[in-house]
């Protein structure tokens, strides 16, 4: 569970946030501190909570638009020692904090929190307008039972959108800090034995609710570039990829039409989990393509002993619909010919027939765990001579000689193996079916030959302006000689 306040708040000791750079955001936030200063806190304990709430700032963005802090001191009264738009700065913030002098009388909780409702969270003491982007947490501190009711007034504060966490000392009376907080109250109540002891759960406060910066720590599955954001993350490609629906994926030409068509083992050596592992892998590259009626269709061919068309190309043209077929393959379960698969592909998978598409780029995907029980050669050099882009992915058992035999060049482009079924998602990852546009080589080959015919009949009309000058130039000195 991620609380609210994990995205607000990264409380960070001094001398760890070096430690920890890169890794910890904070988003903007409305924090007031409630602080007990009735008359069981002694002075010095008072200046104990003091340093406590500095070191809380110290890890907190704190600006107009990013985290504001207010300071709320009660006993028998309430005051209201820092407003949330008082302090623009972390350094004036903490300066006002030191000046804070005790109050010295009851223990009206209830009321403080009133107050925290009524007037410090109020927009005309600098709090925001509620809005999902901006978290508002209080932060109780006593070490007293409190003289009036605070069950209520918690709830309402609660209600009105306010987290509330509580910290005990010493004695305070535990079931009124459970009244207080919010949900999960493990999250949002502690307790330390003294108010020397405080100090401590500024770390607890830093592993608790410092929001990894998800980007940095890896803990994303973009395949090109991760922006990082308080608590989440967003993916973008690199200049000249565009971003598929997935929102993870990129790729490079997603306007072209292709013909696409997975060939499945689904021969025995398989086993019904890792059946369900494949479909899945199948569905992740499904969600990089760009699936239409006009762009990339798909087809799905499973085999084992046999060969087995579980739909041809063109029946589904929306990711969903397609996903949906994939998730219905019932499993084969027997041998494993992958060369009377290949025959398969090239005689019927990618025909007009079956719904291949003339002039469209046709790319076959063949999976397998295992050896074929029968000779592959022919079929895959033959695929690849009818100009078929051709992937080949391996899993446990599978012939890495088999996959490169089967694989386009460059080869390395066009093969994996994975020894675990539950990491072929790294493999969906890599492979990049990246379809550009060719341009037509009839129009090239016309565009040059034009171009070719045009240099020829400039060079032409100079040579025989060069030549009809000269030959001028002579006949005029010839005649000049006969006069």
């Amino acid at each position: 569970h991620i609380l609210p306040f994990v995205n607000s708040l990264c409380l960070l000791l001094p001398h760890t946030i070096t430690e920890t750079a890169g890794l910890c955001k904070t988003r903007p936030t409305d924090i007031v501190f409630i602080i007990d200063s009735s008359r069981s806190v002694r002075p010095s304990e008072f200046e104990q909570v003091k340093v406590f709430l500095a070191k809380v700032i110290e890890g907190l963005d704190v600006g107009p638009n990013a985290t504001r802090v207010g300071v709320v001191n009660y006993a028998s009264r309430v005051k209201n020692e820092v407003s949330l738009k008082t302090h623009k700065t972390k350094a004036g913030l903490i300066k006002a904090v030191t000046k804070i002098e005790p109050l010295s009388t009851g223990t009206m909780t209830g009321l403080s929190i009133q107050f925290a409702l009524n007037v410090a969270f109020s927009e005309a003491e600098g709090a925001r307008v509620k809005s999902p982007d901006i978290s508002k947490v209080a932060i109780i501190v006593t070490d007293g039972r409190p003289q009036d009711n605070v069950k209520d007034v918690a709830q309402r504060a609660r209600d009105a959108g306010i987290e509330i966490f509580a910290i005990g000392v010493g004695r305070v009376d535990m079931s009124t800090l459970k009244q207080m907080a919010s949900e999960p109250l493990d999250d949002h109540v502690d307790y330390v034995e003294s108010y020397s002891v405080i100090e401590k759960l500024t770390k607890k406060f830093q592993e608790a609710f410092c929001v990894s910066d998800l980007c940095a720590t890896g803990d994303h599955d973009c395949e090109q570039v991760c922006i990082s954001s308080p608590g989440s993350y967003k993916c973008a490609c690199k200049d000249g990829f565009t971003l598929m629906d997935d929102g993870r994926s990129c790729s490079a030409c997603s306007n072209s039409a292709t013909d696409v068509v997975f060939l499945i083992d689904g021969s025995k050596s398989v086993r019904p989990e890792n059946f369900e592992l494949v479909k899945k892998w199948i569905n992740q590259i499904i969600d990089k393509l760009d699936v239409s009626d006009s762009k990339a269709h798909v087809g799905l061919v499973q085999y084992s002993s046999s060969v087995r068309q579980e739909f041809p190309l063109g029946r589904y043209n929306n990711k969903k619909d397609l996903k949906d077929a994939v998730k219905k393959m019932a499993y084969m379960e027997r041998g494993t010919m992958t060369g009377q698969a290949l025959r398969h592909l090239i005689d019927n998978s990618f025909s007009a027939g079956q719904g291949a598409r003339p002039g469209v780029t046709k790319v076959g995907i063949v999976f397998t765990d295992g050896r074929s029980q029968d000779y592959i050669g022919d079929a895959a050099k033959k695929a690849k001579e009818h100009g078929f882009k051709m992937y080949a992915v391996g899993v446990g058992n599978a012939v890495e000689d088999e996959l490169k035999e089967i694989a386009s060049e460059p080869t390395g482009e066009h093969y994996f193996y994975t020894a675990d079924f539950k990491t072929m998602t790294q493999i969906a990852k890599k492979l990049q079916i990246n379809i550009c546009q060719e341009e037509d080589p009839c129009e090239c080959d016309s565009l040059v030959k034009f171009q070719k015919k045009v240099e020829d009949a400039l060079q032409a009309l100079t040579k025989k302006y060069i030549l009809d000058f000269s030959m001028s130039k002579r006949i005029a000195l010839l005649e000049n000689k006969i006069v």
